[in-house]
């Protein structure tokens, strides 16, 4: 049907159905004129996602007129409670009729629904609980894409990709609003969800955790400060806890294989069938600002129950050298076989390799790798004992002492998690990658970016999201989270229609 057509079939108060055939008719009339032949292509194209944007719009509107207002019958009996917490039923036998604007991916739309009224009372709008309309004025489609964006990157880069494909221009303490509000069943979320079946998973299960500096906004007492005292910082960091638990089949390899990939610069030669590599099943990351270590560890403890109910997998718990977490991991899975990461010991070999030689030698090196391959043999105390032992015969003194004495202490301190002969003979993981992997791409890639400053709420709700976002769970999350919000918004029973 040509534009003129249209025009024909549009009365003087058309329907939103007749403008979008109208707007479409226009749009078409528009691509085939000759002077639109001539333009470049990307320019037709952008304007024409402008008319047909509005062209979807029209069509939203004209779905939600179909609808009709939400006329149920002649009168509600609603059920609440007062301020004593006491049920009261009452009576709203009256009908009026409000507009409420719905922001969509297409542009503004109207809903004209009936509210049922009674003084001193919140009317009701059967067509709002109908059409599963949000509690704000952003479709729950627009809200789920702009969350994205927010996960994604910062919550500026968001709002101009949403203006730029959508037309609407949303503030950000609108988009901050957003995202606190759809954080809020991340814990009911995870509580409910059942994880894969024991049996389709591999035999090792692994939990982690360690901790991530975010940058908070200062006190609005510090705020005042003109000039800081010597030695104050810029701004202040909050440490977040983070925790990862999976699942994996089992890699078995030798000290000397891990020692040669570690040390080996030449080149990489390709084996014709190279061996699969075990990654991680199933991966969960998250992170609290708000939650103690403590409230943190229980939810990696219950998520571990969880995937092994019956206690049959080989339970491996990957730590760094922090003793607050490795003793509070400890205590609440006292099963679990705890490895201390690989490379944290590593590097503390470096810091003693520079006390006997030249930072950047050859034989610093050969002496790290030397007592690197000893320690994945399973013979950390005999390593421990050697570098004092030359400690004393080289009558070292000062700094070099002292960092002799932080290394042995800390090695020995940690030998029981340095059983890596036994680790690699069973497949397990050595090394803490997962975690480090889940503290820089969950918190540093998203909330350490420059000039970027935290509030509590703000910086706990986006890690979050991005925690739902990297492990794979946000869609399935934002239908659970839209399922819950409109039970809260519109309880079931909540009212019953009754004659006037």
């Amino acid at each position: 049907m040509g534009a003129a057509a249209v025009a024909l079939v549009v009365s003087q108060n058309p329907s939103a159905s007749q403008l979008a055939q109208s707007k479409f008719g226009e749009l078409e009339t528009w691509l085939l004129a000759k002077a639109t032949l001539k333009m470049p292509l990307h320019e037709v194209e952008k304007e024409e996602e402008k008319r047909g944007r509005e062209v979807m719009r029209l069509l939203l509107q004209a779905h939600l007129d179909e609808r009709g207002p939400g006329d149920v019958g002649p009168a509600l009996e609603v059920a609440s409670t007062d301020d004593d917490g006491e049920a009261v039923v009452q009576r709203h036998p009256e009908k009026r009729t409000h507009a409420r604007e719905v922001l969509t991916l297409f542009g503004a739309i109207t809903a004209s629904r009936l509210a049922y009224y009674a003084p001193a009372a919140e009317s009701v709008h059967p067509l709002d609980e109908a059409a599963w309309l949000p509690r704000r004025m952003f479709s729950y489609e627009l809200e789920r894409r702009l969350l994205v964006g927010v996960v994604q990157g910062p919550f500026d880069e968001a709002l101009e990709r949403i203006e730029e494909f959508t037309g609407i221009r949303v503030s950000k303490r609108s988009a901050e609003d957003l995202a606190r509000e759809a954080s809020v069943d991340f814990e009911a979320f995870y509580a409910q969800r059942a994880p894969a079946p024991a049996a389709e998973t591999g035999p090792i299960l692994v939990g982690s955790a360690d901790g991530k500096g975010v940058p908070m906004v200062k006190p609005e007492e510090a705020l005042r400060v003109v000039r800081p005292g010597k030695g104050k910082k810029a701004n202040k960091k909050r440490m977040a806890t983070v925790a990862t638990v999976y699942t994996q089949q089992p890699r078995v390899r030798t000290p000397e294989e891990v020692t040669e990939s570690l040390f080996y610069e030449g080149p990489r030669l390709l084996r014709e069938t190279p061996a699969p590599r075990a990654g991680p099943e199933h991966k969960r990351v998250w992170a609290s600002l708000e939650q103690s270590k403590d409230e943190v560890l229980d939810e990696l403890t219950r998520e571990i129950a969880a995937r092994d109910p019956k206690l049959e997998k080989t339970l491996a718990l990957v730590v760094d050298g922090e003793r607050a977490l490795q003793n509070r991991l400890a205590k609440r899975q006292p099963r679990g076989i705890e490895i201390l990461d690989l490379l944290h010991g590593t590097e503390k070999l470096w810091l003693a390799a520079h006390c006997f030689n030249k930072e950047g030698s050859e034989e610093a090196k050969e002496w790290a790798r030397s007592r690197t391959l000893l320690v994945l043999q399973g013979k950390v105390s005999q390593v421990v004992k050697g570098i004092r032992q030359s400690a004393t015969k080289r009558r070292l003194r000062g700094s070099k002492l002292k960092t002799i004495k932080r290394v042995t202490g800390y090695l020995y301190r940690n030998r029981h998690r340095m059983r890596y002969d036994e680790y690699l003979r069973q497949g397990l993981p050595i090394a803490s990658g997962a975690i480090e992997g889940a503290c820089k791409n969950l918190v540093k890639s998203r909330m350490e970016r420059s000039g970027m400053r935290w509030t509590i709420e703000t910086g706990e709700a986006v890690l979050r999201l991005r925690a739902i976002y990297l492990s794979g769970d946000f869609d399935e999350y934002w239908q659970f989270h839209v399922r819950q919000e409109q039970q809260r918004l519109y309880p079931p029973g909540r009212w019953r229609v009754v004659a006037k």
